[in-house]
């Protein structure tokens, strides 16, 4: 239930705070006293788009804030589910700046105006003027007989099933239609891996086999490089390690007398000792280094074949390769068991489906079983509004496989004539009938729709007489289940409500400016003949002003 709702320097609205009871509230006020700005006003915090032409002071923010009694009406999913910590009392504040910038809170949390909108869909009901035309749309006229037959959270879960449908065969019709073009790519990429297989390559080997191959060309320079280092260490004319020895020996003799001799003798026989494992390596490289022709062919072939796969792959070293080798058998993986995947993804699309044609069905059951009494409560309330020949049909009609709104196609049917068979509400329906046909719905559905409240702009225009006092009488039923709040230039109806407000303008030199009064019990006298009798308020209209309010 609407509790509260202040409104700060929002259009020709300076400061406004209104407070609503249970039950049903009554708005009047002169034509352009800005009472559908309230409703402008109250849609900010429900999630409409504004920007800065709604500031009645272009140097100072817009503030609206709506304070609601929430309890019982589930809502603490939703709470939770965007980080909005749940209370009873639910406050909705949206400020717009005069830079533009547009912040919304609820319970002094920052939400996005989506968030927002999701909520204040769940708390109240805006049927502006414009709102008949909704009942020429299919899916409105769906989501009146689902309500009627208590399918919301039926219709919430088929609603998420068949979401889940369309997005399993969206992936498998996908997947299937680039099927062929993976069966090109995966012969492809094998035939490129294969290439890489053959090769065998190993990592690092490019370095050591460019290596090799240096060294088997130079072969011969390099064995005799090898024959004369060990010439020159160790052969057996005068070599380094003669010359060592024989310096050994010379200060042996020596080093009893001069102890710094026996130094100089343990370092040349460190010396010596070095030169000894030189000279054997150096012998060992010599004889392993021999010119093998065979070797280096294979070495050459090895390397045209690393070459040819950098040039063909564009890479730059051995690493290189080994990515790309990587990337193809990640590739032949992928397109090789596309036939398999494409099944997976046909059974799961199958298994959505069956899934959304059996709630579907059972949506279309219940669906066909209520619109009967439907037919009949909405007849039946038409006739008494003025419309005595009125008839009143919902025809059903199957699809083929499951839609949006389930395995139906529903349209409302309308006849004011007895002659004439229904035919479609939009095409036969004249602006008033239409208005007439809403609030029948509206009231008919007051009870299920879940709705903490309602607020109706006007939705009795165009009646008078005994309609308008129909229409007031249907407005306060309404309001026995649900919070009601209605915008109204009818006495027969004004004098219904719970409580009254007046909406007027306050004008000055400088500015005009809307205002909003609470209406004691002879102000409603007053108000009530004012809309019976215009600008000039008799004695007549007074006496008639008073029984309709005690008639109430």
């Amino acid at each position: 239930m609407l509790r509260r709702l202040t409104v700060r320097n929002y259009a020709i609205i300076k400061e406004l705070d209104m407070g609503f009871g249970e039950g049903f509230t009554i708005i009047t006020g002169e034509t352009g006293a800005g009472k559908s700005i309230l409703l402008g006003a109250l849609g900010l915090v429900l999630g409409e788009r504004a920007d800065t032409s709604v500031l009645l002071s272009e140097k100072e923010k817009c503030i609206v804030e709506a304070d609601f009694n929430i309890r019982g009406y589930d809502l603490g999913e939703l709470f939770e589910a965007n980080g909005v910590d749940y209370d009873d009392d639910a406050i909705l504040r949206r400020e717009i700046t005069p830079a533009g910038k547009s912040r919304a809170f609820i319970n002094d949390t920052p939400v996005t105006l989506s968030v927002m909108k999701e909520l204040g869909d769940r708390l109240i009901d805006v049927h502006s003027q414009h709102q008949t035309l909704l009942l020429g749309n299919s899916m409105f006229q769906m989501r009146v007989i689902d309500a009627y037959a208590g399918n919301t959270s039926l219709y919430r879960d088929y609603n998420g099933v068949y979401k889940s449908y369309l997005a399993a065969r969206e992936d498998y019709e996908s997947a299937f239609q680039t099927m062929e073009r993976g069966r090109a790519d995966h012969e492809y990429y094998s035939h490129q891996l294969d290439e890489f297989r053959a090769a065998k390559l190993v990592e690092g080997e490019q370095e050591a086999m460019e290596k090799e191959q240096e060294m088997l060309t130079n072969a011969a320079e390099i064995k005799e490089g090898l024959a004369a280092a060990t010439a020159a260490l160790s052969g057996d004319d005068v070599s380094a390690l003669s010359l060592l020895r024989l310096a050994r020996t010379s200060l042996s003799r020596i080093s009893g007398w001069l102890p710094a001799a026996g130094e100089l003798e343990k370092r040349i026989e460190t010396q010596i000792i070095d030169l000894n494992d030189i000279s054997f390596e150096a012998e060992k490289l010599n004889d392993s280094a021999v010119a093998d022709p065979g070797r280096l062919e294979y070495v050459i072939q090895r390397l045209d074949t690393i070459y040819s796969l950098m040039q063909k792959h564009r890479c730059r070293d051995l690493a290189g390769l080994l990515e790309r080798q990587k990337q193809l058998e990640e590739s032949v993986a992928a397109t090789g068991d596309i036939d398999e995947k494409i099944g997976e993804l046909k059974k799961r699309a199958d298994r959505a489906y069956e899934e959304a044609a059996k709630l579907a069905g059972r949506l279309s059951a219940a669906r066909r079983t209520a619109v009967a009494p439907l037919a009949r409560e909405i007849t039946s309330l038409l006739q008494k509004l003025g419309i005595p020949h009125a008839r009143f049909e919902v025809r059903v009609t199957g699809l083929a496989t499951p839609g949006p709104a389930g395995l139906d196609r529903v349209d409302f049917l309308f006849s004011a004539n007895r002659q004439v068979e229904p035919e479609e509400l939009s095409r036969c329906a004249s602006g008033g009938e239409l208005s007439r046909v809403m609030l029948c719905l509206k009231s008919v559905l007051a009870s299920s729709s879940g709705l903490p409240a309602i607020i109706f702009d006007e939705i009795d225009s165009g009646v008078s007489g005994e309609v308008a006092s129909m229409v007031g009488s249907i407005l306060s039923d309404m309001g026995n289940t649900m919070q009601v709040i209605n915008i109204t230039h009818l006495p027969q109806v004004a004098s219904r409500g719970n409580l009254h407000y007046h909406v007027y303008k306050e004008e000055s030199d400088h500015s005009t400016i809307t205002r909003v009064r609470l209406l004691s019990d002879d102000e409603r006298v007053t108000e009530v003949a004012r809309l019976l009798s215009g600008s000039t308020i008799t004695e007549a209209a007074m006496r008639n002003a008073r029984e309709l309010l005690q008639g109430r």
